[in-house]
This record gives C-alpha cells, structure tokens and sequence, in this order.
C-alpha cells in the first residue's frame, strides 16, 4: 500500500507534464492555423474591397464630372479629385422645366405599370400555383416564351398596332407595352413564392372557420408579403430606365420619359456637356436608390424567402 501511495504522485507528475507537453504542442499546431485563417481571411477581404471600388468608381466618376467646370472636363489630364466644385449642372437641369416634365411622366408610367403588373401577377401567379385547370401547364410554358422573346422583336409589332388603333404618342399606350413587358416576369416570379407558402396553412385556416378569401389575405399574403416587394422593385427599376421601348412608341416631348429626356439632351446640343449629362443621371437614379434603401430588408427576405424548406 505503501509502494503504491509513494509512485501515485510521480505517476501523477509525469502524467500531468505530458498533458502539458500536448496541449503546448495542440496549441504551438493551432497558431499557424489561425494565422493562415487570419491570412484568408484578410485576402478576401482586399479582394472585396477591391471589387467593390471597381463597382462605386463609376458612380464617383459621374459625381466628379457632374461637379467639375465645363471647362476642366475637356482637360487633357483627367484629375481623380476635384479641383473646383460647381453645383451649376444640377443648378441648370433642376430648373429646366423639360426635366420635371420628363420626371412627371416618368413617375405616371413607372407607378401604373408597377401597381397594375404586381396585383394582376400576383392573383395570376396564385392561381396558377393554386389551383388546378385546364391549359394550366400550357399557360406556364407561354409565360416562359414571351419572357425569352427579346424586346426588339415586340416593338414592331406593338407600334404598328399601336398606329393603327391611336395609341402611339400616349402614356396609356406606353403603359400597356410596359404591362407586356413587366407582366410576365411577374407572374413567373411571384408563382415561385405562393408556391413556397404550404397549402395545408391555408386549409388549416379555413378548418378554423375562415373562408377562401380570409385564408388568402390573412395566411398567404402576409407570407408572399417580402416577395411582392421585391417583384416590385426589379419592376420598377425595369420600368423607370426602359429606352428602346420609350424610344419607338413617344416621339412627342411633352410625353417624354427621363430615359428619352437623357437621349435628347445629348443629340440637342452641339457642345457634349457632360457636366449636365451626369448630373442628370445622377438625379434619375437618386430615386431608385432611396427606395431601394428604404425597403432593402424587405428585397432580402423576398429573396431568401424559400431558400430553406421546413
């Protein structure tokens, strides 16, 4: 008994300083690899900031030209930082009233177009996601092929139909090309989300005593909510800069867009002022940006909405 008591603690010793010796070494193994990690991780992040200064520098550019002198714009040696800032582009396309009236116009086309193809596309997209009929899968397949076609080959004939029935020259004309245009990337977009919602929630709402349409605005709504907005942001962001569309339907400047305003203002002048120029870029997506701010939580849940099934 008393030969074993006397070797238990140099057994414990020895024990204990190999215990130390491996969690030494476990942690000399574990600094190089959290450096290496450290060392990932800190490239990555220079490639993301590099990726994203090539993404903003366009927008800085547009900013320092839209804020230099007519003047130093035609330099022989463009300057990466201002050497005088002006705000007299955007004091003189802000106090042309051809610009209001292009935003005027922008804004009448952009929300119809918007608000129409979102409710019209969402009870479609419910329906097809829904419900079971006939040509239902023929009606999916169509929606496919008129959002492959590309544009050019629906202008033709929109605008010779459009000279025939007097619609050319018209906002409400322009609208409904838009409506053909915007329509179907909605209802294929939105069919996605309702189809995401279970069915059994929607039943189990009407067993509790709700009817089709209460299940519809209390359980499938709410739940489509996020995709819905994100539908009708891309909408409007397609809407608000569509050209080639604007460009064969309106010809008359009272009726032009901020896209067709932009396109005039640089065949009008004889002097390119690009000074002008960008600051009108500039104040046609100064729009887009703050909604787009306003309702990006909104835009990521739509867009991570059924990413994840339960």
């Amino acid at each position: 008994m008393s030969s074993s008591t006397a070797f238990t603690p140099a057994a414990t010793g020895v024990l204990g300083s190999e215990s130390k010796d491996a969690s030494a070494a476990r942690v000399a193994v574990a600094r190089p690899r959290s450096r290496r990690k450290q060392y990932v991780r800190w490239f990555f992040n220079l490639v993301a900031v590099a990726i994203a200064m090539v993404w903003i520098f366009p927008i800085y550019w547009m900013l320092l030209v839209s804020m230099t002198p007519i003047g130093s714009i035609y330099s022989i040696h463009p300057q990466l930082l201002p050497s005088g800032v002006t705000w007299f582009a955007f004091s003189q396309v802000l106090h042309d009233p051809d610009f209001w009236t292009a935003f005027r116009n922008s804004v009448i086309v952009t929300f119809s177009t918007v608000v129409i193809s979102t409710f019209v596309g969402f009870l479609a997209a419910t329906a097809i996601a829904r419900f079971r009929f006939r040509f239902r899968n023929s009606a999916i397949v169509l929606i496919m092929i008129v959002q492959m076609v590309p544009l050019i080959a629906l202008i033709v004939p929109l605008f010779y139909i459009y000279s025939k029935i007097g619609l050319s020259e018209s906002l409400f004309g322009l609208v409904i090309g838009m409506l053909a245009l915007s329509l179907p990337f909605c209802i294929w977009t939105l069919r996605g989300f309702v189809a995401g919602v279970p069915a059994d929630l929607e039943e189990a709402a009407m067993v509790d005593g709700c009817t089709r349409v209460g299940a519809f605005f209390r359980i499938i709504l709410p739940l489509v909510l996020p995709g819905i907005v994100s539908t009708a942001i891309y909408t409007l962001i397609q809407t608000w800069t569509e050209f080639q569309l604007t460009n064969f339907m309106i010809s008359d400047q009272n009726h032009f867009t901020l896209p067709l305003y932009l396109n005039h203002f640089l065949s009008a002048n004889q002097q390119i002022l690009y000074n002008e120029i960008m600051a009108t870029a500039l104040l046609m997506a100064a729009p887009i940006v703050i909604l787009f701010l306003l309702v990006q939580r909104q835009v990521a849940s739509g867009l991570t909405a059924g990413a994840v099934k339960g």
